[in-house]
């Protein structure tokens, strides 16, 4: 009897098999393809993207602002509800790309589904918002700095980010899969020890022996009022946690983005996304939980009108506390967590330009890639943007941290709009054409309603996130422009596509629902081993062993 052959996976959805095809991996050669991004992600290190994707800056840093401008129980809320919302937009995501991972995910999905012109929108915003946080990280790196000194200079700060972004994003997927899944370790570090710190110095644990418990909810006071007094103040306070929280909140686009690059797609992607309701409530709510617990938020330091803290609230706790040399550890651990970020930020930015070239919404020059996957071109104006974090060489870091901030934070609410209404035009494809949703990879819950409380909810924040300039005594045009200007630029973007395409909307029984789903099951039936666990990956890397394929085996034997 014969023996039975392994199937090879191939190496990417074109069915190119690596070994027997790609006869060089030379980094140096450009080819030219509809889509020559390569499946390189595994298990391990999609999962520790997905939580690197959902820590950024604004939990240890920003977080600061939306306590000093709302109080504990305001900033608990806002995250709370917001969180919510996203983990809405998390379930109807994961139905669309579990089924559908395709590179450019809801970028590509918005243009195919909805409407061309939406999908040019959601992938230029999506690209600008990538884009412009990049430089943010930058900045907010240099004020973490500032905690030991203030003599570095920022401009080479900058330089040192920017070589060290461009290297690791210009190697093959699996060396960026790599670094971020070490850099994320670093975050859930930095995460346990905040959390540690809290409770162990509630209670006690501190260089007073004072045991604090909630004492700053009672005073100052659980609710802080901003702008007006009373109960219209503090619930403008209430608005400002959770504008803080529509910055921090964040995540499931991140998953969606490496779909086009993960192995076993269907089964890993599937895994992060269903690990997001978890971990929104444990960083993002008992995250503002805990800040709330150690510092007041008439704190002078997290009040000097920067809105950023200048530096982690955790830090400053420790500080007043007269905690030696943790500060120092957080802060440290605070710098991988806002580099990880960037990183992640250049990586999403060059695969969203990469898919608007794929379908035509972008020069066909950055479809092209390098023999090891990475869309050369994209790279080369992605890497533009970080010096733009030379403009706080003036000297002004916190107010250059905080326009950007107010820039990306409109962006994000317009991504979470058009992955809500290119979900609803899913569902009503799927119900058109006969498809039945039990059968999908990840099926949502509570659809269609989920996806149209987001589309209310994420309009509503968005027309709302810059009320104050508004109030009497407080318009400004320079406060005004950047909380909207990514709305203006999306109108644009929408409407000039249009009449220039004279697009349509996409009818729900003329929806494309096969587009590449055969290319995408014949990669998948071509696994001949079961997936690999998490824990085994990591079990594999504390005992210092690796999984040796079976055909690699049969390789070695022959």
């Amino acid at each position: 009897m014969a023996e039975a052959v392994e199937k090879k996976p191939v190496d990417s959805l074109s069915g190119v098999n690596d070994k027997e095809d790609r006869k060089s991996d030379s980094i140096g050669e450009v080819v030219e393809a509809r889509d020559q991004l390569q499946r390189h992600l595994g298990n391990r290190q999609i999962q520790l993207i997905a939580i690197g994707g959902t820590i950024g800056t604004g939990l240890f840093v920003s977080i600061g602002g939306g306590l000093a401008t709302g109080g504990p129980a305001s900033l608990l809320l806002g995250y709370s509800l917001h969180a919510l919302m996203v983990c809405l937009i998390n379930n109807s995501l994961a139905e669309m790309v579990c089924y559908m991972p395709v590179s450019g995910s809801f970028i590509r999905m918005a243009g195919r589904w909805v409407d061309e012109s939406l999908g040019f929108l959601a992938g230029w915003n999506f690209f600008l918002y990538e884009a412009i946080l990049i430089p943010f990280e930058i900045t907010a790196l240099n004020l973490v700095l500032t905690f030991w000194t203030d003599k570095i200079p920022v401009a080479a700060i900058c330089v040192a980010v920017i070589v060290l972004y461009a290297l690791i994003n210009i190697l093959a997927v699996q060396y960026y899969g790599e670094a971020e899944f070490w850099l994320a370790s670093g975050k859930l570090i930095l995460i346990l020890i905040v959390f540690f710190f809290t409770f162990i110095t509630a209670v006690g644990g501190n260089p007073q022996h004072d045991a604090y418990g909630f004492r700053y909810w009672y005073s100052p006071g659980a609710f802080a009022e901003h702008i007006h007094t009373g109960a219209l103040g503090r619930f403008e306070g209430f608005l400002g946690a959770l504008f803080s929280a529509s910055f921090t909140v964040v995540g499931p686009e991140y998953i969606a983005m490496v779909a086009g690059e993960a192995e076993r797609p269907r089964v890993y992607i599937k895994n992060g996304f269903k690990t997001v309701y978890w971990r929104f409530f444990v960083f993002f709510v008992l995250g503002a939980l805990a800040v709330g617990v150690v510092i007041p938020y008439n704190d002078p330091a997290l009040n000097n009108g920067s809105g950023t803290a200048d530096g982690s609230p955790y830090v400053i706790a420790m500080q007043n506390m007269g905690v030696a040399v943790l500060p120092h550890v957080v802060n440290a651990l605070l710098l991988t967590s806002i580099f990880s970020a960037g990183n992640a930020y250049v990586y999403c930015a060059m695969r969203s330009l990469h898919g608007l070239a794929c379908d035509g919404q972008a020069p066909a020059i950055f479809k092209r890639t390098m023999k090891n996957g990475i869309p050369i071109y994209a790279f080369g104006v992605v890497m533009i943007f970080p010096f733009l974090s030379f403009l706080q060489a003036s000297g002004n870091t916190a107010g250059a941290v905080t326009t950007l901030q107010s820039v990306t934070q409109g962006a994000t609410m317009i991504n979470y709009i058009c992955i809500s209404l290119t979900y609803i035009f899913f569902y009503r494809a799927c119900k058109a054409q006969g498809v039945d949703r039990s059968t999908l990879p990840y099926v949502g819950y509570f659809q269609p309603y989920g996806a149209y409380i987001t589309f209310v909810y994420m309009i509503l924040i968005e027309g709302i996130l810059g009320y104050v300039v508004f109030v009497p005594g407080h318009w400004s045009v320079a406060d005004f422009f950047p909380p909207y200007t990514m709305a203006f630029v999306s109108i644009l973007l929408y409407f000039g596509w249009k009449i220039l395409k004279r697009t349509k909307f996409v009818k729900p029984h003329e929806a494309d629902l096969i587009w590449e789903k055969p290319q995408i099951d014949a990669y998948e039936a071509a696994f001949a081993e079961p997936p690999t666990r998490f824990r085994d990956e990591i079990r594999a890397i504390l005992t210092g062993k690796k999984k040796q394929k079976e055909s690699d085996v049969e390789e070695d034997a022959s």
